[in-house]
């Protein structure tokens, strides 16, 4: 895929693109004579009883629950019957679950998939039924079934948390060397390839020069992958690394953790078996503890994706399809599940840090001050 490195990460660009979301791009442009007629359309399939079928993959990580939420409350203020379905991160109750949102009635599937190439069953249902799929925030591999992607961006969730590292410890002018370890996610989750490669090119040229040392020698996504995103499996292998590289006194400067989950593993193991000097960490989700630990100093930073801006463009994406209208998309080039290109709509993520954690999610009103106390 193409690389896009990012220049910057000025806060007032980013408290920018926050309030940008997933705002329309030129690909959509065409689409912008048609707002309100868009509106009323909408509306007016939804009260002739049109059902969206919403598969999230678990309830343990608090990020899918949120999405969930959102989804539902977008769905239905529009108007639409929805089908919500949380499948405990078992790829077969997930694809019963698809199954049965066919079987009784959906017109539109929602589908945040647990492993990208175990659906093939309930994907060739919906396909000969006609009806489409939208693949939310997880890319769907070798189905055809698949019409639409909406994510953010993932390569540059990579990218945010590899130049966050890069800047802090100021790798193109400080003389080193600093260590680093990597945890990676699922590696059923294609976007967890994505962030990983993000955040690694970045870094790759200060790791080749010896200025970033990884002294586990563990940097290949195969070896650095988290199954499920579980903390405890991260917990695990981070105090199998402390114990294995650094109980001599050795510090370590850089954790990076591909998302909040894995991150917070990271923490509760330095905390049981480390005493050095406490590491840069990163993470992605702004989960609620996370976001505390990066107030108390225990974490770095973690990407923020609104998933409120997500499932406004989900919700706007279903008007779409049901209406025969042209689907906003960003990306015709980028998403190739194995068989085919699938046409996405990237939204863009930031990050936040305990300096800016107020202005990006206080006061836009993702959480309240007493949610982080």
């Amino acid at each position: 895929m193409k690389k896009r490195i990012l220049a910057a990460l000025l806060s007032s660009a980013m408290v920018v693109t926050l309030l940008a979301g997933c705002g329309s791009s030129a690909d959509t442009a065409a689409d912008a004579n048609a707002g309100s007629s868009d509106s009323a359309a909408t509306e007016s399939t939804a009260a002739a009883g049109t059902k969206v079928g919403v598969s999230m993959p678990t309830k343990d990580l608090q990020r899918w629950n949120q999405d969930g939420a959102n989804m539902e409350a977008e769905l239905k203020a529009a108007g639409f019957e929805v089908d919500l379905q949380y499948a405990s991160n078992d790829v077969q109750t997930q694809v019963s679950q698809v199954e049965n949102m066919i079987s009784s009635g959906a017109n539109v599937l929602v589908i945040a998939a647990i492993e990208g190439s175990s659906l093939g069953e309930a994907l060739d249902m919906a396909k000969e039924a006609n009806i489409p799929v939208i693949a939310y925030d997880r890319l769907i591999m070798n189905s055809d079934a698949v019409s639409y992607y909406a994510t953010f961006d993932n390569y540059k969730v990579g990218t945010v948390q590899g130049t966050y590292v890069k800047d802090t410890l100021d790798l193109d002018n400080a003389a080193g060397p600093f260590n680093i370890e990597f945890t990676a996610g699922d590696p059923g989750d294609n976007n967890a390839g994505f962030f990983f490669n993000g955040a690694y090119d970045v870094l790759k040229p200060y790791i080749e020069s010896g200025k970033l040392n990884v002294v586990s020698g563990q940097k290949t996504f195969e070896e650095v992958a988290t199954p499920t995103w579980a903390t405890e499996t991260a917990q695990s292998r981070a105090e199998n690394i402390l114990s294995s590289y650094y109980a001599d006194g050795t510090n370590i400067d850089v954790w990076l953790c591909s998302n909040d989950s894995t991150a917070l593993g990271v923490e509760n193991a330095l905390a049981a078996n480390y005493n050095g000097t406490y590491p840069i960490i990163t993470g992605q989700d702004c989960d609620i503890e996370n976001t505390k630990n990066m107030i108390a100093g225990k974490q770095s930073m973690s990407v923020f994706k609104d998933t409120r801006t997500l499932a406004s463009q989900v919700v706007k994406m279903v008007g779409q399809i049901l209406n025969g209208q042209t689907v906003d998309v960003n990306d015709t080039t980028t998403y190739d599940n194995g068989f085919k290109v699938v046409p996405s709509f990237l939204c863009e993520p930031v990050f936040a840090d305990a300096n800016n954690y107020k202005e990006i999610l206080i006061d836009s009103g993702y959480y309240t001050e007493d949610q982080l106390k």
